[in-house]
């Protein structure tokens, strides 16, 4: 997993419409999983924002996940036709993570997590190029993703900020 945050927000920001991952990567394998996740971090000393008699814990450090999605990288360019990854080679993968509308309050932080597995929300990969329907346990198999974020291979998410 790698995070990226920013330091404590000093005023509102408020971001609504979509929201894609673009993401430029490497693996050792021919397929693998990039699941994206946008978080709002509340400030250690956040105070529960329900009423008294309802709030039994504080809220500081609270992460709250504000969108989170999957691509199984095969499926990069088109659902009806997967492609394998090739091995070493930096591949740009970029998907809709569908829209948002959140206000990340003062005083608060974005977090932007990025994984190579959800398991059980989404099924394993076996890091390979093959039918789902036709894995057996034997065909899973260790692989090291790379994720890059420099001027020749910028990663970023995209999304609009109201004024």
């Amino acid at each position: 997993m790698v995070v990226f945050e920013t330091a404590a927000l000093t005023q509102d920001l408020t971001f609504t419409g979509d929201l894609f991952a673009h993401l430029y990567v490497t693996t050792t394998g021919t397929d693998a999983d990039f699941i994206v996740k946008l978080i709002d971090v509340y400030p250690d000393d956040a105070a529960c924002e329900l009423p008294d008699e309802e709030c039994s814990d504080p809220m500081g450090g609270y992460q709250q996940m504000v969108r989170g999605e999957v691509m199984r990288a095969k499926y990069r360019n088109s659902f009806e036709s997967p492609e394998p990854l090739v091995p070493g080679d930096v591949t740009e993968v970029s998907f809709d993570m569908e829209d948002i509308a959140h206000t990340f309050r003062t005083g608060h932080k974005m977090m932007v997590q990025i994984h190579s597995t959800w398991f059980p929300m989404v099924d394993r990969n076996p890091q390979q190029f093959l039918n789902m329907r036709e894995v057996a346990e034997d065909d899973y198999q260790i692989a090291t993703h790379r994720i890059y974020v420099s001027s020749e291979y910028p990663s970023h998410l995209t999304l609009k900020a109201l004024d």
